[in-house]
This record gives C-alpha cells, structure tokens and sequence, in this order.
C-alpha cells in the first residue's frame, strides 16, 4: 500500500513537528509530509501567520475553485492549513500598511476576532472563518483539513511532557503563555522553541497522545476530522484453506 502524501502549510518549522507527530499517534497508514509553506525557495513568504495569509492569497489568485482541484496540490492526499489560535488576538497592521490595505480591498474577515475562553472553540471557528476568507475562490473542500490548536501548538507539546497539575497546563487552551512558559521552566523541564528542541520532544505527543487529548479539546476534534477526511487502510483478507 502506498504511503498517504500530505501537504502543510503552517506558521514554522516547529509546528511541522508538532503536527507530524499528531499524525503519527492517530494515522493507521504511513505516510509522508512535505512543509509547502514555509519553504526555502520562496523567503518572500515569510514566516508566522503572515506568512499562511500570503500563501493563502496567493492560492486564492492563481486559483478559483476548489483546492482539490488546484493543480499544484493534486499530488497530495491531504492539505493541512495550520494557524496558532493566539492570531485571533492579532491585527491586519501587525504586519505592515500594505496587509492592512489588502484586508480591506480583498474583504478578508476582521482581526482580531477573539471570544471569551472557555470555550476554544468558539474562538477556533471565528479563526476558520478569517482563514475560509483569505481563501477566497479556492475554497477549501474534502482533501483540506484546519489545524488550530489553542492557543499554539506548543500547548499540545506541554500538555505531552508536563505531569497532570503542573501550573502551567492550568487553563491550557486559554493561556497564551503556555508555549513561551515552556522556555521558562527549571532547566531540566526547559523547552525552548527550536527545531532541534522540538524534534527532540515531539515524540511524547505521539506516544502521551490520548494525554494531549484530555487536556485539549482542539486536539481532540483534529483527530475526528482527520479520520474522516483519511480513509483507513483496507483489510488484508484472510488466506483461504
């Protein structure tokens, strides 16, 4: 059976091994990620969440339609959107005049858009919504999955490595502090963000997953809705005799 062929579009390299490991504890197939945003060959892009707006815009004008139908992305079994939930408390000036003129004449849907938390999810669907408009004309469809931890995909790591009751899972998915704090911790707990100190850690999601699950519900439903969007593997048929 062939490996599954993901695509990622995401803030940074960190949480490509966040998500890649999320994979690894829900997948019953094999399957391989390749990182489309961000990418070496286009610094222009940049990193962080202006950096997923302008892969966005520019799926949005080199396609209208649905993105399973994009031919740049037809390779892939599954696009994931990656976006921190913290960008819902960000503005279209953060990142310069010339975002916040591009909001206004391609009509994106407005930030910040925060709700109150608890519940995440309240805040996770208003940040779907920002991403369906940056979109635009290639709307997302059966092959295209969201992934919005709340509040950023450090917070599924703590909730991996940290004991139950450590201060700093305490309203996890509501605290933005959670994936900076880990940086913070006593030496030996310490986990700053980098790409070596985070492939290093990665595996607990993988391993503590049914942990990070019962501490964040985000977590949780990208698990539902990755099973529904990957077909499982068939069944080897039993030898006959």
């Amino acid at each position: 059976m062939s490996e599954l062929r993901i695509a990622l579009v995401a803030e940074g390299p960190t949480d490509y091994e966040i998500i890649n490991a999320a994979l690894r504890a829900v997948l019953p197939q094999a399957f391989v990620m390749k990182l489309l945003q961000p990418e070496a060959t286009q610094p222009r892009m940049g990193n962080g969440w202006g950096g997923v707006l302008k892969w966005c815009h520019a799926a949005r004008a080199r396609h209208a339609g649905s993105l399973d139908s994009d031919p740049t992305l037809v390779g892939f079994d599954l696009l994931i959107i990656h976006l921190d939930v913290d960008v819902a408390w960000s503005r279209y000036a953060d990142l310069g005049q010339e975002a916040e003129a591009m909001a206004r004449e391609a009509n994106w849907h407005g930030l910040p858009c925060a709700l109150p938390c608890p519940p995440a999810a309240d805040t996770c669907a208003r940040l779907a919504t920002v991403l369906n408009s940056w979109l635009g004309r290639a709307a997302p469809c059966g092959r295209t999955l969201y992934c919005l931890p709340a509040q950023s995909s450090g917070t599924w790591l703590a909730a991996a490595v940290l004991p139950p009751g450590h201060a700093l899972l305490a309203g996890v998915e509501c605290n933005v502090g959670v994936e900076p704090g880990l940086a913070l911790l006593p030496k030996k707990e310490r986990i700053k963000k980098t790409v070596r100190e985070y492939r290093l850690q990665a595996p607990r999601i993988t391993t503590e997953w049914v942990k990070v699950k019962q501490a964040c519900s985000q977590a949780s439903d990208f698990e539902q809705i990755l099973l529904t969007k990957v077909a499982p593997p068939p069944a080897k048929e039993a030898p006959r005799v």
